[in-house]
């Protein structure tokens, strides 16, 4: 099967996948490996590495330098910093080979955003729409919503789905409001 007409490879990117939608553009030395699920409207920048068992939505932005190791989901509308990375494994041994079937899935939720040079250590959630901040090592869950920064993360406030920090009120100037939901936010509409 051949990849949609409207997909953009660089001369100098790899793609070996044909799991890749229509209009998403694949830059320089970015390599994509047999097998990779990418969405529609996909930016994959320069340097990015996308392993076989990775999987991408539709409208997500891969800044360059970041790597997506099998058991790697990302949902529709994320932002991966530069130079962000994820694992898959958490006790890797060069001497000891493992299957795909061993390595811990992660899941970014749908809008989450995921800052530079942040760590992202395999089995965790981030919420949707939550924000990590660029260094950020996250270890656990990212409540929907949530501000984390910092080794380990923590929450440090809420951010709206168009990105600004909320107030006590959970109250956004675009108009959105928030209620508490589990460890999250949950949107109550436009105000």
């Amino acid at each position: 099967m051949a990849l949609d007409e409207s997909v953009f490879v660089h001369p100098r990117g790899l793609c070996e996948s044909d799991l890749v939608g229509p209009r998403t553009r694949i830059w320089a030395f970015a390599h994509v490996l047999p097998g990779a699920q990418i969405g529609a409207d996909c930016n994959v920048c320069d340097h990015v590495f996308v392993e076989g068992g990775a999987r991408v939505g539709d409208r997500v932005t891969i800044k360059n330098a970041v790597l997506l190791w099998d058991g790697v989901t990302v949902e529709d509308d994320v932002f991966l910093g530069p130079n962000m990375v994820f694992t898959n494994d958490l006790r890797p041994r060069a001497a000891i080979k493992k299957g795909t079937q061993q390595f811990v899935p992660t899941r970014v939720r749908e809008g989450a955003t995921i800052g530079a040079n942040a760590t992202i250590v395999c089995g965790v959630t981030i919420g949707a729409h939550a924000l990590v901040g660029a260094g950020t090592v996250v270890t656990r869950d990212v409540p929907a919503h949530a501000l984390v920064v910092g080794s380990p993360a923590r929450r440090v406030g809420w951010v709206c789905t168009c990105g600004a920090d909320l107030g006590t009120d959970l109250t956004c100037g675009c108009g959105r409001r928030y209620e508490a939901a589990g460890a999250g936010l949950s949107a109550l509409g436009d105000g």
